[in-house]
């Protein structure tokens, strides 16, 4: 095992811990200052992990792409704390967790600002077809054909956003610099919120211009933004997706927007990431962006400290400051 010594010439030894793919320099630095880090990226991977060390690990640090299942918690007996990187924990089997008496940390609420700038970000760029204009430019069109083709401000037009967490309602925040009139639909209306709430998604879709979601994904948001989700939007309407890739059904918004169905979509996650629909490529109505909705140095910063505190502090004093619903029960005091 890695050790460490202290100015008094004492050894300590560090913790094993796994890491299930990747994590930046900066998050690896802080790992390391505290545990001995095994990582592995395949399944092949961690079971030799489990044979070599799988009794000793006491500490799992996992992305939203990688996640960490039941199986391989259940291989890790002595298994306490696990960090997800990200606000969405939909890959890491929280639930089994919780049952078992192992925290799961993320790193919510550091993000939320930078992600709700990304869903304007798009809004704005999608409603005013950004994309296309400056395809306009540089192919030589605003010279030889003049002024590009006028587009839609979202002053004042009604917007409805899909899940009111905490992302949303700072989305909804920013909105109001706009004055645009928006309203949500979530699992359960919020009684301290002034907003609209449409307790039917389709109601909410056929009501407004631009419908933004931001739900976790999972099995309980599986392609959510359905084709009649998107008939509801219409030929006028923008769909803006900052949440996962699966709670819109990707096949039928391409088919929505070949076909005129759905007016614009302004993209940041998708089904197969990094694979994106090669339809999606050229559409003027279109906006993509590579997952890139948290992806500032300030707010990536933020997440790496948290992403790393959340297994430091549960060694240390036996909390993690960011416990996942399922499991905040298990925060001792």
């Amino acid at each position: 095992r890695a050790a460490e010594v202290l100015p008094c010439g004492a050894m300590v030894m560090k913790k094993q811990m796994v890491l299930i793919g990747a994590a930046t320099e900066r998050a690896m630095k802080g790992f390391q200052g505290y545990f001995d880090v095994h990582v592995v990226r395949t399944a092949e991977e961690f079971e030799d992990l489990v044979r070599e060390r799988g009794t000793e690990i006491e500490a799992a640090a996992t992305s939203g792409h990688y996640g960490m299942t039941a199986e391989q918690m259940e291989a890790l007996p002595g298994l306490k704390v696990v960090s997800g990187f990200g606000v969405g924990y939909e890959t890491i089997d929280a639930a089994y967790a919780a049952e078992k008496g192992i925290l799961v940390g993320h790193t919510p609420d550091v993000l939320n600002r930078d992600v709700a700038n990304t869903a304007i970000m798009l809004l704005l760029a999608t409603s005013r077809r950004l994309i296309r204009d400056n395809r306009w430019l540089h192919s030589g069109n605003w010279k030889i054909n003049g002024d590009a083709p006028h587009t839609h401000s979202i002053e004042g037009k009604p917007v409805g956003i899909v899940g009111l967490g905490r992302i949303g309602e700072v989305i909804a925040e920013k909105l109001a610099a706009f004055n645009c009139i928006v309203s949500y639909h979530a699992r359960n209306k919020k009684t301290d919120s002034p907003l609209t709430y449409y307790p039917d998604l389709i109601d909410l879709a056929r009501n407004v211009d631009f419908l933004i979601v931001i739900v976790p994904g999972g099995k309980g948001t599986n392609k959510l933004i359905n084709r009649p989700v998107m008939d509801a939007l219409g030929q006028d309407g923008t769909l803006v997706n900052i949440a996962r890739g699966s709670v819109v059904d990707e096949a039928e918004l391409v088919l929505a927007l070949e076909e005129g169905r759905l007016g614009a979509a302004g993209l940041d996650v998708f089904e197969n990431e990094p694979d994106v629909p090669e339809a999606l490529l050229n559409m003027d109505n279109v906006v993509l962006t590579p997952h890139v909705g948290s992806a500032t140095i300030e707010t990536r910063t933020a997440m790496d400290k948290l992403f790393v505190d959340n297994l430091v502090r549960y060694f240390e004093d036996g909390l993690i400051p960011a416990p996942v619903p399922e499991c905040a029960h298990l925060n001792k005091d």
